[in-house]
């Protein structure tokens, strides 16, 4: 094995939100191996865990579901293949006349707007990553607007859904077929039922062939790690895919190997069965 590409929430993260010392080191005896370990996420770039992975020699991330790759010590973007402007304002536009949190990854960087605040207070997901998802947005007034007098690129958005009093989803079903029926993105969901898009044929799986191609490294050597729908492009994509213990079935289904969950030192256990044993 050659590389090992690791998605971060409900994968490389506990439910804390936290690396274990235990995959940390891992990891970097991975390193000492000879393997090169990246980052596999839907977060932007920002969203980057940079204190833990400053004690690993990871090097690289793959961000937004495959829309934008980087290295990360300089932030120095490899490969990005966003959206522009007029393919998103119409659905900019569709998404803001419901009630919903989003979120726009530019450049990285995270932006929401400015009155979906208190629905992101409300989500029914864990503390770390709503923490995460209020503490590290720019919020922004004229949400369509700003994005169309600045002409921005969008890499990834991301939605999340409140909970109605019967515990189904509000306007998901609903957004769901509308984004599925544009025909232009690639949909799927990030784990708690979220819905995530890019453009259409933009994945995790496509960005690890191109960086694995960048790194002259054989995609059948290559090794993937994840616990959701959209992990499993790469899954499928790389040498080897191993879901998470944690992971829902069909995910596991999909996937060759399956280790333990996310509190078990899943990603540690994977490692070091299939790469270093």
């Amino acid at each position: 094995m050659k590389l090992i590409a690791l998605d971060l929430d409900g994968t490389l993260f506990t439910t804390q939100g936290t690396i274990s010392s235990h995959t940390i080191d891992v990891l970097n005896r991975a390193k000492d191996a000879g393997i090169e370990v990246i980052i596999s996420t839907g977060r932007p770039f920002c969203g980057l865990p940079f204190e833990q992975i400053s004690q690993t020699s990871i090097r690289y991330a793959i961000t937004a579901n495959g829309a934008a790759v980087y290295e990360i010590a300089e932030k120095n973007c490899l490969f990005e293949n966003p959206m522009n402007p007029e393919m998103t304002i119409p659905i900019l536009n569709y998404l803001l006349s419901k009630d919903i949190h989003m979120d726009a990854f530019i450049h990285g960087d995270g932006f929401s707007p400015s009155d979906r605040l208190s629905i992101a207070q409300e989500l029914i997901i864990p503390d770390s990553l709503k923490k995460y998802i209020i503490n590290t947005r720019t919020r922004v007034d004229d949400f369509a607007g700003f994005i169309q007098k600045n002409r921005l690129p969008i890499q990834k958005m991301t939605l999340n859904f409140s909970a109605l009093p019967d515990g189904t989803l509000k306007d998901r079903e609903d957004v769901k077929k509308y984004l599925l029926s544009t025909r232009i993105l690639t949909v799927v969901s990030g784990g708690y039922h979220n819905l995530e898009f890019t453009k259409a044929g933009v994945t995790k799986g496509t960005a690890l062939t191109q960086l694995a191609e960048k790194l002259q490294i054989p995609i059948a050597q290559t090794m993937a790690v994840g616990d959701t729908e959209n992990d499993l492009s790469i899954l499928k994509a790389a040498g080897l895919g191993v879901a998470m213990g944690n992971a829902p079935a069909d995910i596991k289904a999909a996937a060759d190997a399956v280790t333990c969950s996310n509190d078990e030192d899943g990603v540690a256990f994977a490692i070091e069965k299939y790469a270093l044993s």
